[in-house]
């Protein structure tokens, strides 16, 4: 376990990696930020809403290609994660509580034309360095 609620797995597993058999192990640095990013955002947000759901957490260089996944993503530095949500009350819910109270990098409420959405939120190692940016209805582009 990463922290109370989040494991190392949830963290780093991919379905493209696994049926790719491609290997999403996080460095020592890379394993520091997850754990960072667990403490700081996700058992804050599970603490005020219950379980929450992992999207992507991790993801190792051939990975993010495999799911063309932006270059320099803070994915591939343990500092980013895609939460799942059931609805967009939920996902707006949960996009206020990070706006006002957890120290971010960056804060998407993502979309797709299929009707797909999720939060993507990064928490940077350094927290000096979190922009605080954030985007309220982000379209994604795959």
């Amino acid at each position: 376990m990463l922290t109370e609620h989040f494991s190392y797995n949830e963290m780093t597993r991919s379905t493209w990696a696994e049926t790719h058999r491609v290997d999403n192990t996080p460095d020592a640095l890379q394993l520091s930020a997850l754990t960072n990013l667990c403490c700081v955002l996700l058992e804050p947000l599970r603490r005020q809403f219950g379980p929450i759901h992992i999207n992507s957490g991790f993801r190792s260089e051939a990975v993010n290609t495999g799911v063309h996944g932006v270059g320099g993503s803070k994915h591939l530095t343990g500092e980013a994660v895609d939460i799942r949500i059931a609805d967009v009350e939920t996902g707006r819910a949960y996009y206020r509580f990070i706006l006002q109270h957890i120290d971010f990098d960056q804060l998407l409420f993502e979309h797709r034309r299929d009707g797909a959405m999720w939060l993507h939120c990064s928490v940077l190692l350094d927290p000096r360095e979190n922009r605080h940016q954030a985007f309220p209805n982000y379209r994604a582009a795959y």
